[in-house]
């Protein structure tokens, strides 16, 4: 099987060229045809000219919003044989803010069929689409010079624009490019030879699809197999489910638990149809291992002579999808084959120019939507990887969002860091407890959050204030104050209200462990590291209060004149005005401030602690 997509500039004519192999190779049924013809009809752009009955693109631009545009959006997918091979193509989108989409295309493939319109040869689009394509280790490239009708079929025009992309592409590093010239419209080389080429010698597309050679060499590589199900059909059966990524292998083989190098050796491989004499790259098979060892869906078996890295440290290529911008330090999940981790992006070491690979903005605070960056990833715990060039599976990974669940970035491990355990946690005779019984109380953090000038230092001092006279041990950590500080070499970018936020929670989380009850006044815009705030506390010792005020309400208090001076246009990125604050969805405790004065607010924090 090949697997290939089409990618290129907007208008280029990709889904054209699908449609047209789907026609000329005769693999559309009857029912594909009668639909085409009547689309074609309707929203065709063939105007009916001669030998234009049907507008082939309407077959793979499924979308509504496509077919009435004309254009590309999400990947489409059509599956097709011919007597020498079968294919999976993807029709991927032309425009530069669907790059994420053309990513995930080229992710899964072995060519790339990259058009140029013949008009207007090598664009940034083109050389954009090339580099991803190397980025995602895509092997193979066809050239499609399309539209060669439109330029009278110049043989100076085809070399010249070939000449231009080898001269690019060269470095680029694939096993094989391939010029071709066509015209998808009408059919010329694309399944059949074109009379109006006679200067071109070489193979149809189709030809060059039934003939190149895809095999890699997976099934010689070490043996991986990341685990996706632990299979108990039965009291007396377990077995461990899968899809071998690469190598191969038999009963009687040794493989090792990569997390736990627990060592065993192959007793079965079992499948619906019987059981196998050896499994390799591609098959999915359960494995029955001779001994009782501890293995558990996300874990990886490998060849015990060829362990992948355990490492919870990743240097990668990063690819961001997201409409919001990375965020160091932010907490993401990452997701590689099976196994999902917390992960963290620690820090960009630059961004890639990607119509070059080359690289630029050394240093960068983030990335926004389509750009790619080299970045060091620290994970929650350590996991079993190769590098993206040694095995996709094990080497590629997405990251997702933790509040909504939604993929934001697609990532290829460069190298990674062997998991050492350099860093142990340290236990001592004095711990929280010993410090908490000397102080007569229950540590805990207090964590007062909402928009500026709503009023939470105001609350947190009084608060502290009563606490003290109840003889509590007590610490107020005020944003303002910090910032003079601690957090001093920090902006206001989001990225830098994610780090101010962090150092903040591990700092109360420190003073917790004092035995003291710590006061966090502090805007701490997201909710997503307030999360993490909670999340790094013991259950119970984190209290999230909210302290909610209107904005309105907040713009007429303006002790500082902050305010005043954001919508002055003087102060970038203001929480509230120029950058978003996400309410508390579930605060331990709400502070109305237009229902109660700042004292009685107070009263209800103590009250609420009392009851806790």
């Amino acid at each position: 099987m090949l697997r290939f997509l089409t990618c290129g500039s907007v208008d280029d004519g990709k889904s054209t060229l699908i449609g047209r192999l789907l026609f000329d190779a005769r693999v559309l049924f009857d029912d594909h045809l009668a639909a085409l013809e009547r689309d074609s009809k309707k929203l065709g752009r063939t105007n009916g000219a001669a030998g234009e009955d049907f507008d082939f693109a309407l077959l793979v631009d499924g979308l509504e919003a496509e077919r009435e545009q004309g254009i590309t959006i999400d990947v489409a997918y059509r599956f097709f044989a011919t007597p020498a091979r079968s294919f999976v193509v993807a029709d991927t989108p032309g425009h530069e803010q669907y790059t994420r989409n053309m990513a995930t295309g080229a992710s899964g493939s072995e060519l790339a069929v990259i058009l140029v319109d013949a008009r207007k040869g090598v664009l940034v689009q083109t050389c954009r689409h090339a580099c991803i394509a190397s980025l995602l280790d895509v092997r193979h490239v066809v050239l499609a010079i399309n539209k060669m009708d439109l330029v009278g079929h110049s043989r100076a025009v085809f070399q010249g624009i070939a000449r231009d992309f080898d001269a690019f592409a060269a470095p680029l590093g694939f096993a094989s490019r391939v010029a071709i010239p066509m015209s998808a419209r009408f059919g010329d080389n694309v399944c059949v030879r074109s009379e109006r080429t006679p200067f071109y010698d070489g193979p149809t597309l189709l030809e060059h699809l039934e003939s190149v050679d895809v095999e890699t060499d997976l099934v010689t590589r070490p043996f991986r197999m990341p685990v996706q199900w632990v299979n108990r059909k039965d009291g007396d059966f377990r077995g461990f489910s899968g899809t071998v990524s690469a190598g191969r292998v038999a009963p009687g083989d040794p493989v090792i638990v990569a997390r736990s190098a627990q060592t065993t050796t192959v007793r079965r491989i079992v499948t619906y149809d019987g059981d196998l004499a050896q499994a390799v790259a591609g098959q999915a098979v359960t494995l029955v291992l001779a001994d009782d060892v501890d293995v558990s869906r996300g874990d990886v078996l490998a060849n015990p002579n060829a362990k992948p890295t355990l490492s919870d440290e990743l240097t990668a290529h990063v690819l961001w999808m997201a409409e919001e911008e990375l965020l160091p330090r932010r907490q993401y999940w990452l997701k590689l084959a099976s196994k999902t981790v917390l992960a963290q992006v620690t820090a960009i070491d630059h961004k890639l120019d990607v119509t070059t690979l080359a690289a630029v903005e050394a240093g960068a605070k983030t990335l926004r939507k389509n750009e790619i960056g080299l970045v060091h990833v620290a994970l929650g715990e350590p996991i079993a990887c190769d590098a993206y060039r040694d095995n996709h599976d094990t080497g590629g990974f997405i990251l997702i969002d933790r509040t909504t669940n939604q993929t934001v970035a697609a990532g290829m491990i460069k190298h990674a860091a062997a998991h050492t355990a350099t860093l142990h946690s340290q236990t001592f005779d004095v711990d929280q407890t010993v410090r908490a019984r000397m102080k007569g109380q229950q540590p805990m953090t207090l964590w007062f959050t909402g928009l500026p000038a709503a009023g939470k230092s105001t609350i947190a001092n009084l608060v502290e204030r009563a606490l003290a006279k109840r003889g509590r041990h007590t610490y107020l950590l005020d944003g303002d104050n910090v910032r003079r500080g601690l957090n001093r070499d920090l902006g206001f970018s989001d990225a830098d209200r994610v780090e101010n936020v962090r150092r903040v929670a591990e700092t109360a989380k420190l003073f917790v462990d004092a035995g003291l009850i710590v006061l966090v006044a502090l805007i701490s815009p997201f909710r997503s590291e307030r999360r993490v705030a909670r999340e790094i506390h013991a259950p119970g010792q984190f209290i999230e209060i909210f302290v909610d005020t209107p904005l309105d309400v907040c713009i007429a208090r303006d002790p500082k004149g902050l305010y005043a001076k954001a919508k002055a246009g003087k102060l970038e990125s203001f929480t509230g005005i120029g950058s978003a604050y996400e309410p508390p969805e579930a605060p331990d405790l709400v502070l109305r401030t237009t229902e109660h004065d700042a004292a009685a607010l107070a009263e209800q924090v103590v009250g609420f602690l009392d009851t806790t």
